[in-house]
C-alpha cells in the first residue's frame, strides 16, 4: 500500500500508524487488533510477533546448548523492522499521551467515562459476530449465552476483590495483551473489569517504574504463551472460540453499566441526559471504526480477487 513512497515519508505514515493503535489500546472497547487490521498492519505485526517470539526461544534453546544464536538470528532477520519499529514507537508515544489525558477524565467523571466506554463495548460486538466465519446455530446461542452468564456474575464483583498486586498486575497484563491479536477484543477493557485501568493509567504517565516493569514482564510472558494459545485456537478452534468471545463481551457489559455503587450494585439513575450522549458517541466511534474496517476488508478482496 505504501510501495513507491520515499523511505522517509513511509516511516512518518507508520509513526502514526501506530499511533492509531496505541491510542486506541487505551479506549475499552476499541481494539488494537481491530485497529491494526484497518490501517492493514495486522499482517505484518502478527508475523512479525511470531519471528521474534520464535527468535527469543531459539535463542535461548541454542544458549543453553552453546550452538551460537545462528537461527534465532535468521529468524529476527525476516521480521519487517523497517514497520515495526516505527510502528512500536508511535504506539507507546500515543499511549503514554492518551494515558495523561484519560487518567484525569475518568477520575473526576467516572459515570459520564463507564457511560462512553459502555458505549463503546456495545458497538463493538458485532465485530467477533460476524467474524466468527460461520453461520451461528441454536448449540452456539446457547454457549454464547453461558460465557456471557458467567462474564456477567465475574464482572459483578467488586474491583477491590483484585488488588494492585504484582501477580495480579503481571497476568492481567499478560491477558489483556492479547486484544492486539484478537479483534474485537480490548486490553483497556479487560483492565477495568479488573479495576486496573486506571492505576495503569497513572502508572503510565506519572513514569512509575516498578509498575511498569511488572507491566511489561506480564505482556512479554503473554506475547509468547497466552498469544500462541489464542492463535492455535482461532486456527483450530475459530468459529467456537469468536461464540465464547462474543458472549463473554456481552456480559461483560456490566461492568460498565454508568448508574452502579462501588460495590457494582444497580443505582438510582442520575444526569441521565449527558450519560445517554456520551454512550451514544462512544456507540458512533466504534460504528465508524467498522465501517472503515469493512471498506478496507472489502477492497482487499478486490485486490485478492484481481490476482494481487
Amino acid at each position: 500500500m505504501l510501495d513507491g513512497l520515499p523511505g522517509w515519508l513511509v516511516t512518518v505514515i507508520n509513526l502514526f500508524r501506530g499511533g492509531a493503535i496505541g491510542a486506541s489500546e487505551a479506549l475499552p472497547g476499541i481494539s488494537g487488533g481491530t485497529t491494526a487490521l484497518i490501517i492493514g498492519l495486522y499482517d505484518d505485526l502478527i508475523a512479525g510477533a511470531g519471528h521474534v517470539i520464535r527468535g527469543a526461544k531459539h535463542f535461548t534453546v541454542d544458549l543453553v546448548r552453546r550452538q551460537g544464536a545462528g537461527r534465532a538470528v535468521a529468524e529476527w532477520r525476516q521480521a519487517r523492522w523497517s514497520i515495526i519499529v516505527p510502528v512500536l514507537v508511535g504506539m507507546g508515544v500515543a499511549l503514554i499521551l492518551s494515558a495523561k489525558v484519560l487518567a484525569p477524565l475518568v477520575e473526576r467523571h467516572p459515570q459520564y467515562a463507564l457511560a462512553a466506554f459502555f458505549g463503546l463495548v456495545l458497538a463493538s460486538l458485532p465485530i467477533p459476530y460476524r467474524h466468527s466465519g460461520q453461520p451461528w446455530k441454536v448449540r452456539h446461542y446457547v454457549i454464547a449465552l453461558v460465557a456471557g452468564a458467567a462474564s456477567f456474575l465475574f464482572t459483578g464483583l467488586p474491583q477491590a476483590v483484585l488488588p494492585q498486586h504484582p501477580v495480579v498486575i503481571f497476568f492481567a497484563a499478560a491477558i489483556a495483551v492479547c486484544a492486539l491479536v484478537l479483534p474485537g477484543l480490548s486490553g483497556a477493557f479487560i483492565l477495568l473489569t479488573v479495576g486496573l485501568y486506571e492505576p495503569t493509567l497513572r502508572a503510565v504517565a506519572e513514569a512509575n517504574i516498578g509498575y511498569l516493569t511488572i507491566f511489561a514482564l506480564g505482556m512479554v510472558v503473554g506475547m509468547a504463551s497466552v498469544v500462541q494459545v489464542m492463535q492455535f485456537l482461532l486456527k483450530h478452534h475459530h468459529h467456537l472460540t469468536t461464540v465464547v468471545l462474543t458472549g463473554l463481551m456481552a456480559g461483560s457489559l456490566r461492568a460498565l453499566w454508568p448508574w452502579q455503587d462501588e460495590g457494582r450494585s444497580f443505582a438510582q439513575p442520575s444526569d441521565v441526559g449527558p450519560t445517554v450522549l456520551c454512550a451514544v458517541i462512544g456507540f458512533v466511534v466504534v460504528t465508524g471504526f467498522i465501517l472503515l474496517g469493512s471498506r478496507a476488508a472489502k477492497r482487499q478482496h478486490k485486490l485478492h480477487a484481481g490476482g494481487v
